[in-house]
Formats: structure tokens, sequence, C-alpha cells
């Protein structure tokens, strides 16, 4: 029995040598299986952060232009979305001579949103081309989302067509925040005629606006990201604020006029993180002495062309 003791304590003082040896190899191994591990991650956290770059990148193009000018009027827009992918969309093109544009909010944010973006634009696309008429293109869209199985968000659209020639402008506004139109003489117009958010309400009516757009008249359309963004304190930058910082800045260019709202809303938040996605489109007719100096450079031929 002594031998056998011996032995067995030989062996666990061998073996304990032998971890002892061996336990720098084997942490060595671990910290290179771990890096390889890590550095696999990285690769593929890149290889997804550039494909929702790419993503988001064709998503705004699908958007259509962010900014064009033609003999009579002068387009802005920009997007920003508060994660990879924006549920809020813009969509402007061109329908028999006339100027189509919508504004919208896909309910969610991220990825999820973003990825019904081309369902639902491409579906009021569709249905104004179909219809020709505002209301009855987001009647036929609402229709649609309801009888659909593959259970869309809920939706808010502003679709308005405009005739160039006339300034005649036709909307209807699914409950989304009322478009501005800021008068030459200052006066703002809150475009609200209507009907329900899409895809809440089976049988919804929607009617449209009419309005006209005059020389020197801005149309500013806006999603609620705008109007819901809270300073330090946790006061909302609101629609009253927002129509009267366009109204200081209605004189601008389109383009000026949109970075100059954004700026204004940037200095309101402050430090204060966004909470949503934002939106943002400014439309604006020219006056006879604009179109005068643009019959004078390079697209003289005072035809209605839209860079869609």
């Amino acid at each position: 029995m002594a031998r056998v003791a011996q032995i067995r304590e030989q062996y666990r003082k061998g073996s304990g040598r032998a971890a002892i040896g061996a336990a720098p190899k084997n942490s060595r191994l671990r910290r290179r299986v771990l890096e390889d591990h890590f550095a696999r991650v990285e690769r593929e956290n890149h290889d997804l952060s550039r494909a929702i770059y790419e993503a988001a990148q064709v998503q705004r193009k699908l958007c259509g232009p962010r900014q064009f000018r033609t003999a009579r009027y002068e387009f802005a827009s920009e997007l920003f979305p508060l994660r990879h992918l924006s549920g809020d969309f813009i969509s402007v093109f061109e329908l028999e001579g006339d100027l189509v544009f919508a504004i919208g909010d896909i309910a969610g944010k991220g990825l999820a949103a973003g990825m019904w973006f081309t369902h639902v634009a491409g579906m009021i696309r569709r249905a104004i081309t179909a219809c020709g008429d505002p209301a009855a293109a987001l009647a036929a869209a609402d229709r649609d989302l309801l009888g659909s199985a593959l259970g869309f968000p809920l939706t808010t659209v502003f679709l308005a067509r405009l005739s160039p020639a006339t300034g005649e402008l036709t909307y209807c506004n699914a409950g989304h925040p009322a478009a501005l139109l800021i008068r030459g003489n200052g006066e703002v117009e809150e475009l609200i005629a209507g009907g329900p958010v899409l895809g809440a309400v089976s049988g919804a009516s929607f009617v449209n606006g009419r309005t006209h757009f005059a020389p020197q008249d801005t149309l500013v359309a806006y999603s609620d990201g705008i109007a819901e963004a809270r300073d330090e304190s946790g006061i909302e930058f609101g629609s009253e604020r927002l129509a009267s910082v366009a109204q200081t800045f209605s004189a601008l260019n389109s383009s000026a006029m949109l970075f100059s709202i954004l700026a204004a809303l940037e200095t309101f938040v402050g430090r204060r993180h966004r909470e949503d996605d934002i939106a943002l489109a400014v439309l604006r007719r020219l006056d006879s002495s604009e179109m005068d100096w643009q019959r004078d450079g390079s697209e003289g031929n005072g035809s209605e062309r839209y860079a869609v």
C-alpha cells in the first residue's frame, strides 16, 4: 500500500509540473483564438456597416433629386435617418407635365421602417399614376395596405400634384403634419385637407384640397421628427416655431431656406440627441425677375424639366 501511495504521489507531482508547463501554451492558444474571433467579428461588422450605408444611399436616390430647378420652380430636400435607414421618405417625379410630390412617415425607425419604404412609396406612385388625383390615389393605397397580408405599418403621407403653368396645387394629407404654404406677403396657409393615416381605418374617405401657388410662394413640407424635436429642457420645436422660422427665410432660394431651417433646428435642440428621423422639403415658385435671370443662364429654353 505504501508503494501505491508513493506512486500516486509521484504521478500527482509530475502531472502538476506538466500542467504548469502547458499553461503558457494554453494561454497563448486561447489568446490566438480570441484574436481570430474578434478579427472576424470586426470584419463582419465592417461589411454590415458598409452594406447598410450602401442601402441608405440607394434609398436616398429612390427618393428623387435632392434639388432641381426649372423655368418656374426650384426644389430642395433632405432626409436624416435616426438609425441607418429612414422611415421618412420623399418622392418627387413628373407626371403628364405636372410635378408630383410626396412626403411620408412609415411607423417605426431604423432597418424595419426603411425596408418598407420601397413598397409604400412605390404603391403611392403607382396609385397616383393610375388615378391622377391625390385623394383617389391615397384611397387606393389605403385599400391596398389594409388588404395586404404583409402587415404594412401605419403610414402618414402628404401627396400633391402641381400644374407648373397655372400654379394650381391639388393635394391630399393623410394624417401627416400639415405642409406650410408661405405666401410672398408672409402669410402662412396650412394644407390640412385629406383623410386619416394610411392603413388605420377600413373604408376611410379622402378629399382633395386645392390652392394656388403664386410667384414667390414657398411650400415647406416636413416630418414630425422636426416638429417634435426637443431642446435640452424637453420643449418641442413645434409647428408654430417652424412656420416662424420659414417666414424669416422665405426670401431665400429653396436650398438656402432648407439649410437655414435645419440650422435653426440644430441650434434649438442643442446637445440633446435626436429621437426620430427627419425629412424636410422646400418647393419655391420663382418670380419674373428670377425667371428672367434663369433664361439668361444655361437652361434658357423656359421649359419645365425635372431632374428625376
